[in-house]
């Protein structure tokens, strides 16, 4: 049998009795299996029924194939998404970012913390870094760790910060923010004013 196998090499287990298995390497990247047994014989019968055991793990090889195909290219989306996300704040892209957000999720905080930076700030710089992603079906969350300058004018030294967060996503081909918590950058306009008057974040009695 011939497991086409992509990028990798997968072995495709079987529950055959035999004597003895050889392995031999194909070139390009498949691996191409012999089994052998000592004292076969050779009757109709034997060599149909080993074509289909042969057929039947073909087509078990490939599927496997195919799905960590899928799964490879949906990771590849996630990752643009997350970048994308990334950009459109840096830039300060209203337009590119709502197209991110699920219109069902509950971001109106979200969108409030990061029109205000826009309004705020003239200069954004901020990068991403992935530490971890878990996938459950749709539902995606994308472990980050942050860093970013803030600057109201371009000569400033501005204000400086890093933390990590949870960005949660939606989808499969499309994938849209749902959901956003932690200590994440948004809002960063808010908690400088905070930090600049202490008096402000302090309640009335």
């Amino acid at each position: 049998m011939v497991c086409a196998a992509g990028s990798f090499v997968g072995l495709c287990e079987a529950g055959v009795n035999a004597h003895g298995l050889l392995l031999d390497l194909f070139p390009p990247r498949f691996l191409y299996c012999v089994m052998f047994t000592r004292h076969v014989r050779r009757s109709a019968g034997i060599a149909r029924l080993l074509l289909g055991f042969v057929l039947v793990l073909s087509v078990g090889c490939s599927g496997k194939t195919i799905q960590y195909k899928d799964d490879h290219d949906r990771i590849l989306r996630i990752d643009q998404a997350v970048e994308s996300l990334r950009k459109s704040y840096v830039e300060r892209d209203r337009s590119a970012l709502e197209a991110l957000l699920l219109p069902s999720g509950g971001l109106d905080q979200v969108q409030r913390d990061i029109h205000s930076d826009f309004d705020t700030f003239r200069d954004i710089q901020l990068e991403f870094s992935i530490e971890r992603i878990l996938i459950e079906g749709d539902n995606i969350d994308v472990f980050v760790h942050w860093q970013g300058q803030w600057k109201r004018n371009p000569g400033e030294v501005g204000t400086r910060q890093r933390g990590h967060g949870r960005l949660a996503w939606v989808g499969t081909q499309s994938i849209l923010l749902r959901e956003a918590q932690g200590d994440l950058p948004f809002g960063m306009g808010t908690r400088a004013s905070l930090s600049e008057d202490p008096a402000r974040g302090q309640a009335k009695p």
